[in-house]
Formats: C-alpha cells, sequence, structure tokens
C-alpha cells in the first residue's frame, strides 16, 4: 500500500487514476502518504490540504505572471487534492472541514476551468425545485462543432472533479462533447443542500437530457450515458426510462444496491435465500449480527454508516436496508432500448451480478472483463483508468 491505512490507501490512491489526465503525478500523492504516515483521518485531511492549498497558491501566482496554461493546470490539480482529502470524514452532522475542502475543490475547479478557450463555466440544470451543478467540456480542438456528447454520471461518492478526470478529459481529446453534473445524493446537492439519493433516476437522467438537446453544440441523435461506480446502477436505471440515450456505458454493470449484502448474509451468516429476500425484513437478531458484522469492519461501517446512512438520509440499518431494495433493476433493464456496454473488473465484488446483468438486457449488449494481469482488476479500473477509456471509446466510437 502507498498509504499505511487501508482506508486512507483507498481513497488516497484516486488521483493516481488522473495521473494520464493532468490530475496527480505519482511524486505528489507518494508525498501526501509520506506526510500522513501513521496518523489518523485528521491528519489525512491536513495532509491533502496543505497540498491542495500549494498547488492553488501556485496557480495564482503563475496567472499573476501571465501563464495561463499553467495556471489552469494547476488549478485543476489542487482541485483533484481538495476532492481527496476529506472522505474518511463523511456522514452526519456534516463535518466542516468536509464543507470547507469541497467548496475549496470546487473553486478551483471553476478558476481552472475558466482558462481554457473557449472557456468553460458553471451551469444549473433545472431539475424539480432545485438545479444541479453541470460543466459542458467540449471535444478538444472542436467545441463549436456539433458533435456526439458524453452524459457521464458519478457514484455514490465521487464529484464533478472526480468524474472530469477518470472520464471527461479521455472523452473530450477523442472527439466527444461530455456534459457533467452531480445528481441528488451526490456532491454539493448532498453536502450542501441535503438533497439526498433516489431510485427512480430515470427522472434525472431526463432532466439533464433536457438540458443537454438544448445546448447548440451536441447531437441530439448521439448522446450516450456512461455511468460509474454506483453510477453503473443509477446510469442503466435512468436510460431504461429515457429512450432519448443512444448508447450506454456502466461501469461496472451493477443490479442492485442489496444485492451483495444479501450474499453476505447468505455466505457468511448462514441466512437462508428466502429470508435474504428482503433485507429489510430480517429477524432481529439476524440484523445486530449483520450491524456487528459492519461495526466492527472499518472499511463497511464508512460505506454503509458513514456515506449510506448520509447519502440515503436514514439513521439505523434496517432503514438503511430498506432503501437499498428500491435500487434495482428488476422489472427496468428489459426497457433499456440501445447498446449497452457493461464491465466488470475481476477483483471487484461489485461486478459480480454483471453476467446475470447481460443476460437479462434485450438491446445490442457487450461485456468487457477487465483483469488483475492488466492492472485493471480493481473498482472502475482505477489503477489503470486509460485502459477502460480506451476501450470504452473505442465501443462507443463503434456505435456512433
Amino acid at each position: 500500500m502507498l498509504f499505511q491505512d487501508e482506508l486512507h490507501d483507498s481513497f488516497g490512491t484516486w488521483p493516481l487514476a488522473y495521473i494520464p489526465y493532468g490530475g496527480a503525478d505519482y511524486g505528489e500523492v507518494k508525498a501526501v502518504a509520506d506526510a500522513i504516515g501513521s496518523g489518523d483521518d485528521a491528519a489525512y485531511y491536513t495532509a491533502w490540504l496543505q497540498a491542495a492549498d500549494r498547488l492553488a497558491q501556485q496557480a495564482a501566482d503563475t496567472l499573476a505572471h501571465g501563464h495561463k496554461q499553467s495556471a489552469r493546470d494547476l488549478f485543476l490539480r489542487a482541485s483533484s487534492f481538495y476532492a481527496a482529502s476529506y472522505h474518511p470524514l463523511y456522514g452526519e452532522p456534516v463535518d466542516p472541514r468536509l464543507i470547507h475542502a469541497f467548496r475549496k475543490q470546487i473553486e478551483s475547479m471553476n478558476s481552472g476551468l475558466a482558462l481554457f478557450e473557449p472557456a468553460i463555466l458553471p451551469l444549473r440544470i433545472p431539475f424539480e425545485s432545485i438545479s444541479m451543478p453541470a460543466y459542458l467540456v467540449p471535444a478538444e480542438g472542436r467545441a463549436n462543432e456539433v458533435r456526439p456528447l458524453i452524459i457521464l454520471n458519478g457514484g455514490y461518492d465521487s464529484t464533478v472533479t472526480d468524474t472530469y478526470f477518470a472520464s471527461a478529459v479521455a472523452a473530450s481529446r477523442r472527439g466527444y462533447h461530455c456534459l457533467l453534473f452531480d445528481g441528488p445524493g451526490q456532491g454539493e446537492m448532498l453536502y450542501e443542500h441535503a438533497v439526498r439519493l433516489r431510485p427512480d433516476w430515470e427522472t434525472v437522467i431526463s432532466a439533464v437530457v433536457d438540458f443537454a438537446i438544448q445546448q447548440p453544440i451536441v447531437d441530439p441523435t448521439r448522446i450516450a450515458l456512461s455511468g460509474a461506480s454506483l453510477g453503473g446502477y443509477l446510469a442503466p436505471r435512468g436510460a431504461s426510462g429515457e429512450p432519448r440515450i443512444a448508447a450506454l456505458i456502466a461501469d461496472p454493470g451493477t443490479w442492485s444496491i442489496a444485492g451483495g449484502f444479501k450474499e453476505a448474509a447468505i455466505h457468511k451468516l448462514g441466512v437462508s435465500p428466502e429470508a435474504a429476500a428482503n433485507l429489510g425484513t430480517l429477524d432481529d437478531a439476524t440484523m445486530q449480527r449483520l450491524d456487528s458484522m459492519i461495526q466492527n469492519n472499518r472499511d463497511l461501517r464508512w460505506k454503509v454508516v458513514q456515506r449510506g446512512f448520509w447519502v440515503h438520509g436514514v439513521s439505523n440499518l434496517r432503514d438503511y436496508f430498506r432503501e437499498a431494495e428500491r435500487y434495482t433493476m428488476d422489472g427496468r433493464a428489459e426497457n433499456i432500448q440501445c447498446p449497452t456496454l457493461l464491465t466488470a473488473a475481476e477483483d471487484d465484488r461489485l461486478s459480480f451480478s454483471a453476467p446475470y446483468f447481460l443476460d437479462a438486457l434485450r438491446c445490442p449488449k457487450t461485456l468487457i472483463k477487465f483483469s488483475s494481469a492488466e492492472g485493471a482488476g480493481t473498482h472502475c479500473e482505477m489503477q489503470n483508468r486509460s485502459l477502460f477509456n480506451r476501450k470504452a471509446l473505442d465501443w462507443l466510437d463503434e456505435q456512433f
């Protein structure tokens, strides 16, 4: 591990995926890891924040000397570092340190994107009684051409900054316009407005497509939707109710949120498949055993209690499972009409449902598997993100 603490390593290595796209360099990430050492979550936050502050100050100084391109790159890298600082602080009540770092993240991102020619400015997508933050990143060198669009859909705990570095830069270089957004339960919507995640993601995607087709540079007949991490559920759910999506990518193909917990209940706790069919109705004794298993595992506690409870607006495991049961492609997968690419990484437990998902689809469909031998066996291929981008964009080129 690069970081001494396993949870810190799982978050702190995200920027390594962004190296090909300007989000970090290895030495910078290693320096942060060395500064943290055996420190706690506060030390993790402080080390990343100090590194991000240094990059942001370098960006401002460089801009003052007239070096716009260097300043742009530094501001965007600072945004990546601010975004890496606060994940261990997840949960309610919301930690003010998280809000501080997130605001600095968006400030730096806006400063960097504004230095492109033409400038990329923050947008708002109308949605019900509120609006969602968004950016329209044009195809590199073809900003004024009518081109195909990729709507990039993040996951449980990513933000627009992560989506930009993980996917948008590569797609822009390939000739695609990209629309990034944070929806309910994500980024600004969760952190600043307490708008929680919702299973009917087709309502979200319909609003995003309504906005996209109003943009004069977007070809409305070639709009793709690509989801990463939990976006591997959210994007297919969105496409199942939005016929204007012309191609779909789910990385990884995810049938449900509850599926992984059901497998654990059956195989680790000996719960019968019948009892595990609806986790929200498990008996109290089994629920207590699951709760104990989660509370005593730092990684699971973060994923379920710190993140899951907050994102879904619940305060106990039973209510969390009741919410999780609502996030499923049951009765929805067959509604997807467009060509669909599902991925599965060898060591990613969240990829286990991808083959089942593939079988359920009634549209033109492809499954791409990524292996540890390629350095791409982890969740969302984060240790070899450029391989995913090449293969996914090659597939999309063939569709369009």
